[in-house]
């Protein structure tokens, strides 16, 4: 699958490495890694903003749509709709469904039907993946 933006991974890296990124997000989001649950600094961040993919900077979620699925990962109900591609993932002798951010390809997570909201998802997303913003003043 091709991606507006496109780096190498020596590129992604060197970009990841800039912006701060936490030590597994290379991994994360370029080798669909998957951080342990309970361990991500967004899985208990409740602060108003945007969530956007570490990669990219591309807007994926708001904060008013993440809740406590108590999965050990930070879950959202919606994502902005066009910021994510779906794809079927049939690792580990499961079927899922990945996704991934649609402008770079970054892995996120995967989303679920088991969500509590109108929607029925949950999307559940590795904090490694993320980079939160809060509102602009």
């Amino acid at each position: 699958m091709t991606y507006p933006i496109q780096k190498s991974d020596e590129q992604w890296q060197a970009h990841l490495q800039e912006r701060g990124a936490e030590p597994r997000a290379f991994e994360v989001t370029r080798r669909a890694a998957t951080e342990r649950p309970y361990t991500g600094k967004y899985e208990r961040h409740w602060a108003d903003g945007s969530y956007h993919c570490i990669c990219c900077g591309a807007k994926l979620f708001d904060s008013g749509t993440k809740f406590d699925a108590g999965c050990g990962w930070p879950s959202f109900s919606q994502a902005v709709p066009g910021a994510i591609r779906e794809i079927r993932d049939t690792s580990h002798g499961m079927v899922r469904t990945e996704t991934v951010c649609a402008q770079c390809g970054a892995h996120l997570g995967h989303v679920f039907p088991d969500g509590p909201t109108e929607t029925g998802l949950r999307y559940c997303m590795n904090s490694a993946s993320l980079d939160f913003e809060p509102p602009a003043t």
